[in-house]
């Protein structure tokens, strides 16, 4: 099966301008849109093409969907907006599924499962905060994990946090710190990470997945602090975002998915780009 990997640029454009909507609702063609700067989940490779988990899934579920499969790089906060405007078929881009978002798009099945936490320079005052090497489980009102959250609050009072703009992860930090601590946004995590890295900030937090693959291009070593924070507060799991009419696509995605799961090609993918299984429980 013929697939794709391409930037937002005019040969994006063309082939997405290319696919009217009739065409596209018989699913011989289908666009799907990652950021392309979220390691190891997506990035763009020195060629120009997107790499990853979710490149390399992606070729799995759209082989096995018998579908063509363009991937087109494109800028996390306007990525919903623009699969609703057609622009693009699915949005492919560590997209936790929330009661908040499925008011807007369909989700498929999950297809992973991570947790989150908090990163700091590993020499910094910040590091080894309470609760560091445990596992957390919140619920979406924080139950579950309101003490540590407590704890961190009294251990970060004064810092400087980074996140990502737009994400689940925003949410949390602004529920729990805003009145502790100086919140800093950014477009996108690699952004973020430079600042930390650089001391500009005093911690981030995202996925945890994704800040372990920023240190390994760290020139100042990084740790995760505080305890990794899992169960649904974050939604429950990540899945593929599809335009709610399109009924038989999210299907078609769902048993591919379920395919990926039972086979075990999440799991193998899982271990190669994040070294740990996130196969959704």
């Amino acid at each position: 099966m013929k697939f794709k990997s391409v930037l937002m640029a005019a040969a994006a454009l063309c082939a997405v301008a290319g696919v009217t909507p009739s065409q596209a609702k018989e699913w011989k063609n289908v666009t799907i849109t990652l950021e392309g700067a979220y390691a190891p989940w997506n990035s763009t490779n020195p060629d120009g093409s997107l790499g990853g988990f979710e490149p390399e899934l992606a070729e799995y579920l759209c082989n096995h969907m018998k579908v063509e499969c363009t991937l087109v790089a494109s800028d996390w906060d306007s990525m919903i907006t623009s699969l609703n405007a057609g622009k693009y078929d699915v949005v492919m881009d560590a997209l936790s599924i929330t009661p908040e978002r499925e008011k807007v798009i369909a989700f498929s099945i999950p297809y992973a499962n991570t947790h989150a936490a908090f990163a700091a320079p590993a020499e910094s005052d910040y590091a080894q905060a309470i609760g560091t090497g445990e596992i957390v489980k919140m619920a979406p009102d924080y139950s579950g994990g309101k003490e540590q959250i407590d704890a961190l609050r009294k251990a970060f009072d004064g810092a400087t946090i980074g996140i990502q703009a737009a994400t689940v992860y925003a949410k949390f930090i602004y529920d729990n710190f805003k009145d502790v601590a100086t919140i800093r946004e950014y477009k996108t995590g690699a952004e973020r990470d430079l600042d930390l890295q650089t001391g500009r900030i005093d911690l981030g937090f995202d996925d945890t997945t994704n800040l372990l693959a920023s240190f390994k291009t760290s020139d100042e070593a990084m740790a995760i602090t505080g305890p990794e924070i899992a169960g649904n507060v974050f939604g429950t799991g990540e899945g593929l975002g599809l335009r709610k009419e399109d009924t038989e696509l999210k299907a078609m995605f769902d048993d591919a998915i379920k395919a990926a799961l039972a086979d075990g090609t999440v799991k193998k993918l899982s271990m190669k780009w994040f070294g740990t299984d996130v196969s959704p429980e």
